[in-house]
């Protein structure tokens, strides 16, 4: 019998393979997964996903996927999400500040004892900074105000300087900061390993920002006077480690121990905590019907919302390109094109009408006879008939269009076969190339599930026992046909996919939800709309069978709220045939897939048509720290 030849390594293979191990090693974890791929570099449970190196990353790329590496495994090792949950904000831009110096502080303990990974790190935040276009920012209303405070922290914290082309924010808000905030912030320089300490500082320098209405939620501050001194004593032995005696380098094991100490000690203090709410200044308070709900996010942490997954091993997020050949999707292609030729006038048409629409809002404004600035040619005749006439200038005026970039997210579920997801693959190809032109980025994605019924999942729940309750039993497929920052016409033979035959199985519309929003939402632009077009509920049979009947819709139900309530993504839905409207707030629901490019047009023009003092309401609140939910 012949042997099948081995499979050749790729050239990145070893730096993953290493890279993989460091990471382990520095987070004291040797359970830690990391996945390399197209998605935003982040923390799941205990799979860290990682940036895809490219075949040949030059050094500031290999830097970098360091530094997203080490900022993962520190905050795996010096941070404890149980005590985070408890003295974080409830929301809104407090929560957003909260966790921006956060992270800002574990990465500081890192760069404190490691120099080479004080360069990952660094190499990291260039990156991102690099991506975005803050230093074009001139007014303090547009510049983020986490954005500004993590950096002010880090500078603290570190000694090193915010990135070239951040120092615009960071200088915006510095004097604002300092002269409220000055005194607090000086004393979390010696809070920076000890995470209750510092979080309760933090909690001090959003009531000094004026951003306390959002801590409301969090623990109450009338009792920490009150804790015993020997409740601390584990994070003061963490905190030893950290005087000027400490090596440069430092272990996995010394990572492992610190956490542990700093672990018993803030849980002994969450105890404290859970009392003194019931009890303050010695008198018991009046228990409210509503229990007390932990502040963490359904996006984050599912399983603390009800929701579990029985196994994510076989799930999988592949680029469209790698589900079949070049020769099939050049085929597919065609066939999509020849389908919907009779389509395709019609949505060109609209498309047309909102590309007008956008380039109107885009359109150059200038001030004329002015005495400083650009010289204005078609006035010179005035020069040439009286030459004592002085010279005219113009100058160009600052447009209100933001940068902005839209996701499209497509139910790829079996009920969609046929007409709708022809007319969807169109839609969404015609006003990519539409919103390319105006300026606006797209990304186009769809999700289904690898298998019917349950696939390898539920292979794995039989072979198991079929123990209850096993959550969701199904192997999701999350697809990416066209990433943000892919053009167009790279990404174009793609949408053919959609007509490969087999393609489309099951639908679980909350967790293609929370994975389009983690995508986008770390997207450096000011703007952010995420679409979603669906025709029907959630629906696996495999996960209903054996949980109850309104799983998966109670599951999307707290996603939609999540991103509605908290979130900066402008979320809005489209239904084909099924009424979506009583899941999202902004929606609109359509009878026949003919209506969708109409559908799809207007609410994109609705966003973009929006008055300038709505859209930078949010933007201007933070300057106060008084914000409330824009509808």
């Amino acid at each position: 019998m012949p042997v099948s030849p081995k499979r050749k390594e790729g050239p990145a293979e070893p730096f993953k393979q290493a890279l993989t191990m460091a990471t382990r090693s520095i987070a004291g974890d040797g359970t830690l997964e990391c996945v390399y791929g197209s998605d935003p570099p982040g923390l799941q449970g205990r799979v860290a996903r990682l940036p895809e190196p490219s075949r040949v990353p030059s050094k500031d790329e290999i830097a970098a996927i360091r530094g997203h590496a080490d900022s993962i495994a520190l905050m795996v090792a010096c941070h404890n999400p149980k005590l985070h949950r408890r003295l974080a904000p409830s929301g809104g831009p407090a929560r957003a500040v909260f966790e921006a110096v956060e992270r800002a502080r574990v990465e500081a303990i890192g760069a404190q004892r490691m120099s080479g990974m004080a360069s990952n790190l660094t190499a990291k935040i260039e990156q991102h900074y690099a991506r975005a276009k803050f230093h074009e920012i001139s007014d303090r209303s547009d510049a983020p105000l986490d954005e500004a405070l993590s950096l002010l922290v880090r500078e603290r914290l570190t000694g090193q300087a915010p990135p070239e082309r951040a120092r615009a924010i960071v200088d915006l808000w510095r004097p604002w900061i300092e002269q409220r905030a000055g005194d607090v912030l000086t004393r979390l320089e010696d809070m920076v390993e000890d995470q209750l300490a510092f979080g309760r500082g933090l909690r001090d320098v959003l009531s000094a920002l004026e951003l306390s209405d959002e801590l409301q939620d969090g623990p109450q501050e009338e009792g920490d006077e009150d804790t015993a001194p020997e409740q601390l004593q584990g994070e003061a032995e963490s905190s030893e480690d950290g005087d000027g005696t400490q090596s440069s380098e430092m272990s996995a094991e010394e990572m492992a121990d610190m956490q542990g100490d700093a672990d018993d000690a803030e849980l002994s203090d969450l105890g404290d905590i859970d009392q003194l709410e019931g009890d303050v200044d010695g008198q018991d308070q009046p228990r409210t019907a509503e229990p007390w709900r932990p502040n963490v996010s359904v996006l984050d942490s599912p399983e603390a919302f009800g929701y579990t997954v029985f196994s994510r091993t076989y799930d999988e997020i592949v680029a469209a390109e790698d589900l079949c050949d070049s020769d099939e999707l050049e085929r597919l292609r065609t066939f999509l094109d020849k389908q919907l030729q009779s389509l395709h006038g019609a949505v060109a048409r609209l498309a047309n009408r909102l590309q007008r629409r956008l380039l109107a809002q885009q359109n150059r404004g200038w001030d004329f006879d002015l005495e400083e600035g650009i010289l204005d040619t078609a006035r010179l005749s005035r020069v040439v008939t009286d030459p004592m006439h002085p010279l005219s200038f113009k100058r160009e005026r600052d447009t209100n269009f933001r940068d902005t970039v839209v996701t499209l997210l497509l139910d790829n579920s079996g009920s969609m076969r046929g007409r709708p997801i022809m007319v969807a693959a169109c839609c969404a190809d015609i006003l990519a190339r539409t919103l390319e032109r105006c300026g606006v980025k797209v990304e186009i994605l769809g999700f289904t599930t690898r298998a019917w019924k349950g696939g390898h999942s539920r292979e794995r729940w039989l072979a198991a026992g079929k123990p209850a309750s096993p959550g969701r039993l199904n192997d999701l497929r999350h697809i990416v046909y066209k990433s943000a920052d892919a053009p167009w016409r790279r990404a174009r033979r793609n949408l053919g996919l959609m007509m490969r035959e087999g393609l489309l199985k099951e639908n679980i519309d909350g967790e293609a939800l929370s994975w389009a929003h983690n995508r986008i939402v770390h997207r450096p632009e000011q703007r952010r709309i995420l679409m979603m077009i669906s025709d029907g509920a959630p629906v696996d049979d495999s996960t209903l069978s054996v949980n109850t009947g309104c799983y998966l819709e109670r599951h999307l139900r707290q996603v939609i709220e999540e991103i509605e309530t908290r979130s900066p993504v402008e979320l809005i839905a489209i239904g084909i045939g099924h009424d979506v409207t009583r899941y999202y707030r902004r929606a609109v629901t359509i009878t026949d897939a003919e209506e969708l490019a109409g559908a799809m047009t207007d609410k994109l023009a609705e966003l973009f048509d929006e008055s300038v003092a709505t859209r930078f309401a949010y933007h201007a609140a933070l300057s106060t720290g008084r914000t409330g939910r824009l509808h």
